[in-house]
């Protein structure tokens, strides 16, 4: 049995729903194993109503018996990204705040069939669900020295992505890489030095799960269906384990608070200016005690943000989505209830 630690939960609780026994409509737009959801569930009053979303099987599984026993939950199997198409077939059109908790968690870590750990041996997969898309090996077998490369370098930053990528397509010329201890092998013969603590997979496995989830793309998406669905007062907050999410959360939140700081320098007067449609932007870091116990939680920030009454610009929220290397794309939803 995998467990899951929630990170900054009080925080995350608090800053989504602040007001006690609320009547609203809430969305835990990524349910893991329910922790955040199970302790949002106690500020809710019996009126309200909390839209759970994931697109892991056996997350859902675990959603499916939280609303088999409380009436207040509806559950979708679907990715974040496409919260808005997801509501919409519910005939939500507007909610009380929305909460994401990013990236993987500890019982997709933990257990070595899913493939997300170098740690453990297991089938080289990371596909957050696992009835669709391609497999890590999939892609590592098709994919040449530049593709690999540059997911290498873009999302884990990692300076030795170059050396990385010749060693895999070196590897694969003589024998096929599908499992996750063959594949950090691979990695360790190409990256003589490496930060102190760190194992030289680090930077790649974290590169490649992005990748073949498309987790920015859909964080993207994600935020946009966010601000488009906060009611006036609403509150949304985000979790985030790593430097290129953050940094996606934050340049959202921030372009959303300041959009006159993109016209600072054109001659426009202040009551022409354009005004904020967040407020109240707050970062949260865990604490010394939270990282003492649960040493996962070290990286973790929480940004919350109040939407305010300003409608949104004719372009919608994508406007104050910050300009990366990718496309965001649609993706398609299944309701389970």
């Amino acid at each position: 049995m995998f467990t899951h630690q929630s990170v900054l939960l009080n925080e995350a609780i608090e800053g989504v729903c602040p007001d006690e026994m609320s009547d609203g409509v809430f969305v835990d737009g990524t349910f893991g194993r329910g922790g955040h959801a199970r302790a949002l569930l106690l500020r809710l009053s019996s009126q309200a109503r909390l839209i759970v979303i994931d697109q892991d099987p056996q997350a859902i599984e675990v959603a499916l018996a939280l609303a088999h026993t409380d009436s207040r939950v509806t559950v979708v199997h679907a990715g974040f990204g496409s919260m808005l198409e997801s509501l919409a077939q519910l005939g939500v059109t507007s909610v009380d705040g929305v909460m994401l908790d990013l990236g993987v968690s500890s019982p997709q870590i933990d257990d070595g069939a899913r493939g997300f750990s170098f740690m453990r041996d297991g089938p080289l997969d990371m596909r957050m669900n696992t009835t669709q898309g391609q497999t890590a090996a999939e892609w590592l077998a098709a994919a040449d020295v530049e593709e690999i490369k540059g997911v290498i370098k873009r999302y884990g930053e990692e300076r030795f992505a170059l050396q990385i990528a010749k060693a895999i397509v070196a590897r694969r010329a003589t024998d096929t890489i599908s499992t996750t201890l063959e594949l950090a092998g691979v990695i360790a013969s190409a990256v003589r030095t490496r930060e102190k603590g760190q194992h030289p997979a680090t930077r790649t496995f974290q590169a490649i799960r992005i990748h073949v989830n498309r987790e920015l793309e859909e964080l993207d998406l994600a935020l946009e269906a966010t601000l488009t669905l906060l009611k006036t007062g609403a509150c949304m907050a985000v979790i985030s384990f790593h430097s290129l999410e953050d940094r996606v959360v934050k340049q959202f939140m921030t372009a959303a608070a300041r959009p006159e700081a993109a016209f600072a320098r054109l001659p426009i007067r202040e009551s022409e200016l354009p005004q904020p449609v967040l407020t109240q932007l707050k970062r949260v870091l865990t604490s010394d005690q939270e990282v003492g116990t649960n040493t996962r939680a070290r990286s973790a920030v929480l940004r919350i943000a109040t939407r305010t009454a300003t409608p949104l610009p004719p372009n919608g929220a994508r406007q104050f989505l910050p300009k990366l290397l990718h496309k965001p794309a649609r993706t398609t939803s299944k309701r389970v209830r």
